[in-house]
């Protein structure tokens, strides 16, 4: 008989292919204006879930989709395909100058893992931020908290960072035994000389090198957004294109 030695990838899309079949009909497609200012519709397929196992969740980001609040999703824009999802690994991972260099000029920052509970310290900055870079009608902070980051189905921390003393950004994780998603990053925008969204996605990945994880998502790389394409920099990566991971060095 032939010895058949499957890829994680490909034993991910077997078990998925499995788990999608039982819930897709969960799903419901939602149609909005585009959330990172294309001028395009945007459209959401997307479910709300209980608690998830651990191996579920990761079946669901190794399939491209994301998390926001208790719903997970994918986009299904039919006139765009800007938003390509992205992971590292972080083994593999090799950085540049630019990126050495931030990790100098940030030696001065401490870091913090603290379980994701939304204080009057960081829904000050987390509202700083939006107002500076997102200023749109309801878009605050404690409707981000009550809407996107605190959930029930996975398990899910806050990553501070801290400069003598005073918060200068959050990161917003799920982890898993063998995953880490990045859901997102906020910051003092009046310290963005630090580039402090680089030195984050350095953390995550001295973090799962510290932790043996093997998989970094980073959410969705959009090459005409500059706030989603630095993550382009991080080389080697991997994008998810015709449902395959392939690599990009």
């Amino acid at each position: 008989m032939r010895d058949v030695t499957f890829t994680y990838d490909e034993k991910c899309r077997a078990e998925f292919s499995s788990l999608i079949s039982r819930v897709e009909h969960l799903f419901v497609s939602i149609d909005i204006g585009c959330p990172y200012g294309l001028p395009r519709v945007a459209r959401f397929h997307q479910a709300t879930f209980a608690p998830l196992s651990e191996r579920a969740m990761e079946l669901f980001l190794a399939a491209g989709y994301r998390r926001n609040g208790n719903c997970l999703y994918n986009m299904q824009c039919p006139c765009c395909s800007a938003c390509v999802p992205i992971r590292l690994h972080p083994g593999e991972f090799c950085s540049n100058r630019n990126q050495r260099r931030t990790l100098n000029k940030n030696q001065d920052v401490v870091m913090t893992i603290l379980p994701l509970y939304p204080d009057q310290e960081t829904l000050e900055l987390c509202e700083k931020f939006l107002q500076n870079r997102y200023p749109k009608e309801n878009n605050n902070a404690s409707g981000y908290y009550r809407d996107f980051f605190l959930n029930t189905i996975v398990n899910s921390a806050q990553i501070q960072y801290r400069v003598e003393g005073r918060l200068v950004g959050t990161a917003v994780v799920d982890i898993g035994y063998n995953w880490l998603n990045a859901v997102y990053f906020y910051f003092d925008p009046d310290e963005a000389r630090r580039s402090l969204g680089t030195y984050n996605i350095l953390q995550l990945v001295a973090l799962c090198l510290e932790w043996d994880v093997e998989y970094l998502y980073l959410g969705y790389l959009i090459d005409s957004v500059p706030a989603m394409s630095y993550k382009k920099n991080f080389r080697p990566h991997y994008v998810l294109a015709h449902n395959k991971w392939c690599c990009v060095k």
